[in-house]
């Protein structure tokens, strides 16, 4: 009888979650504060190329997902897209400002220097099957210097036999 209990409490959660808004769900000519009003304050804002405002949310597991949503100048939503992706991460190029790159992609994963090259690197951790993530090299006049696939390092073996002594 708890059983059959906790199965149907469950598949009564499961079906509530599927239930619950996301950003998909988000029509466009919607207005930016029914946006904030659903989707809570965004983590970042940023100037839209089209002149208009990009709000930014990062989240999911280890920051895997950041949606971006896009409004023009009277604030009406015209797209809301997730840009953690490699589409997105191969549209950043040599030159790129670091503005245009936190607005087409969001704010990095972790930053960390690279002392010869005199660059930040910056990581993005990506929803990926071969656990990768991409890096941006930027320079010290805030502009890319150059970008990279690598391994990302939540997946070193040794980091995880390392976190799972800890337990």
């Amino acid at each position: 009888m708890r059983l059959r209990l906790s199965a149907a409490l469950a598949a009564a959660l499961l079906m509530g979650a599927c239930a619950v808004a996301g950003p998909r769900d988000i029509p466009n000519g919607s207005s930016s504060a029914s946006v904030i009003g659903r989707m809570g304050p965004p983590s970042a804002e940023h100037v839209a190329a089209s002149g208009g405002r990009r709000l930014e949310y990062t989240g999911g597991t280890f920051g895997r997902f950041t949606w971006m949503f896009e409004f023009d100048a009277g604030d009406r939503l015209v797209n809301a897209e997730q840009v953690r992706d490699e589409p997105h991460f191969n549209a950043i190029q040599a030159g790129m400002g670091s503005r245009e790159v936190l607005a087409r992609i969001g704010r990095p994963s972790t930053t960390w220097p690279l002392s010869r090259q005199r660059q930040i690197v910056w990581s993005y951790r990506y929803d990926s099957p071969f656990c990768q993530w991409f890096m941006v090299g930027m320079g010290m006049d805030n502009r890319v210097v150059d970008t990279a696939y690598g391994p990302d390092p939540i997946c070193d073996d040794d980091d995880f036999l390392r976190l799972r002594s800890v337990r």
